[in-house]
Order: structure tokens, then sequence, then C-alpha cells
């Protein structure tokens, strides 16, 4: 049996918006649908209306960001990026996301499976008028799919399961 892994990390935002292109709307808690993705959220499957909804994913019905990520694109570039602005629904502190792949862990009750890191794309600096894209290459967040489904919310933890 391998170690479990040593970090537990924070919900710190949690988004949703109904369509591509509207902005994204803070929510003290989301409710996750297991195989199906968030209530209220554009990549619902059977109900999306995202941008990329064309090319429908099952590993695409949870996406994280982590807030250390905003940290370093203000440092680095000067560009500061707010959490409703990466387009993701979970900011995290604290959580490796990077090095999920493949793995499942918990967020608050729920049990998610990382299945790829996200990839930017220049539709995010069409939405936001602000030099993104390179900064956010090979950071951008991390796909999931929910197995266990169940109501996230600000300050619940994310743990190795």
């Amino acid at each position: 049996m391998s170690p479990t892994p040593a970090w537990t990390g924070l919900v710190e935002h949690l988004h949703i918006t109904a369509r591509a292109f509207l902005p994204m709307h803070a929510q003290e808690s989301i409710a996750l649908v297991a195989g199906r993705g968030i209530e209220g959220d554009r990549y619902m499957l059977g109900i999306e209306q995202g941008f990329y909804s064309e090319k429908p994913e099952e590993g695409r019905q949870v996406t994280l960001f982590e807030v250390e990520v905003l940290e370093a694109i203000q440092r680095d570039y000067g560009v500061e990026l707010l959490p409703e602005e990466h387009r993701r629904n979970i900011t995290t502190r604290g959580v490796p996301l990077n090095w999920l792949v493949g793995r499942r862990f918990r967020i608050g009750p729920c049990l998610v499976e990382a299945t790829r890191l996200s990839v930017p794309c220049r539709h995010i600096e069409e939405i936001l008028d602000k030099q993104v894209f390179d900064p956010m290459i090979h950071r951008s967040g991390l796909n999931c799919r929910i197995l266990e489904g169940g109501t996230v919310r600000v300050g619940d933890a994310v743990r190795p399961e």
C-alpha cells in the first residue's frame, strides 16, 4: 500500500454560471451530482450551455483552480485575475492540483476523480480583456468526474481519499 499524501486543502471560492459568456456567480455552496455535474452550471450533462458544450466530456463535471496560481500571476505578470474570472468552479488553497490526475479525492463530502489538467484557451482573454493565456499554461486547473455527489461549501476540506 502506498503512503497517504500529506496534504489537506480548503475550498476558498465557489462559482457557477448558467451559460457561456455570462459572468461566473459566487456561491456559498454548490450541489455536485454524481455522473452529471453541478446543479445550475453550464456544463451539467444533459443541459450543456457552455463554450465547449459541443464537445461533451464526462471528465469535466467539476473544475478546480488553485488560489496560489492567482497570487503567482499577480506577482509574476502583474495581472490581477480574480477567483470569478478563471472560469473554474472551485478555487482551492493548499491542494496540489497538477499532481492529482488519475487520483480520487474528497471535496467536502463528495468524492471526485481527477481526469485531466485543464488547458487555457484564448476564449478567456476575449471574455476578460486580460492577457492571461500564457501565465495560465501548465497551471490552468483540474477537470474532475463526480463519483459521489453532495453539497460543497466554502471552507470545506479538500483531502486525499
